[in-house]
């Protein structure tokens, strides 16, 4: 069984291909609004090293945000169009669960405007509430968790883990979707906030 495993909801660009219970290949790299541009140049690099063509994937996971919105809609619109034309699973992880992995943690991305996602993780489970809320909110009542992510956002450190080792991971957390057409981004705020420039 492979699995075509992509993020492209913050800024990094994830790509990896597992086979059962191992990862063939992977990249992760920050390409901050370059994603719609590397992910086809990126992906069809990854599967000729790990000697894999695209008859071969079995299913595709994606992680479903919240995120940038239009960075949510790149890594999903690629995994439907593959899933539908192949008539292949997919699957999708929340993109801050993906990120949690399996950690103890809280996990912290920027959502702009003085805003960031946040949730509370453990063993691969939401141990509080995902939402979108105020930087100096989450400063103000921050406890002494292990911060993943936008650390920065929070005066601390900025800690990113290995996405790609993270989906293997949550394997039995992946949601499958009956109808690949009714898969669709999660986001914690109307599309109209994205469009505001602060």
């Amino acid at each position: 069984m492979i699995s075509l495993c992509m993020d492209t909801s913050h800024t990094w660009l994830v790509i990896a291909l597992l086979k059962d219970d191992k990862i063939l290949g992977k990249f992760q790299e920050r390409c901050w609004k370059k994603q719609s541009e590397e992910i086809f140049p990126q992906l069809t690099k990854l599967m000729d090293e790990c000697q894999v063509q695209p008859e071969d994937i079995d299913e595709v996971v994606v992680s479903e945000g919240p995120g940038s919105y239009t960075g949510v809609r790149i890594a999903m619109t690629v995994a439907k169009v593959f899933c539908a034309l192949k008539n292949i699973p997919i699957y999708t992880v929340g993109t801050l669960q993906l990120y949690a992995g399996l950690e103890k943690c809280r996990v912290v991305t920027d959502a702009r405007g003085k805003r960031v996602y946040t949730c509370t993780y453990e063993n691969g489970e939401a141990t509080g509430k995902l939402e979108a809320i105020e930087i100096e909110e989450l400063v103000n009542n921050l406890g002494d968790e292990l911060i993943i992510g936008d650390g920065s956002l929070l005066n601390k450190e900025d800690n990113w883990p290995d996405i790609a080792d993270n989906f293997l991971s949550l394997r039995n957390k992946w949601k499958k979707w009956d109808n690949v057409h009714l898969v669709v981004p999660e986001y914690l705020k109307s599309s109209e906030s994205y469009l505001v420039k602060k």
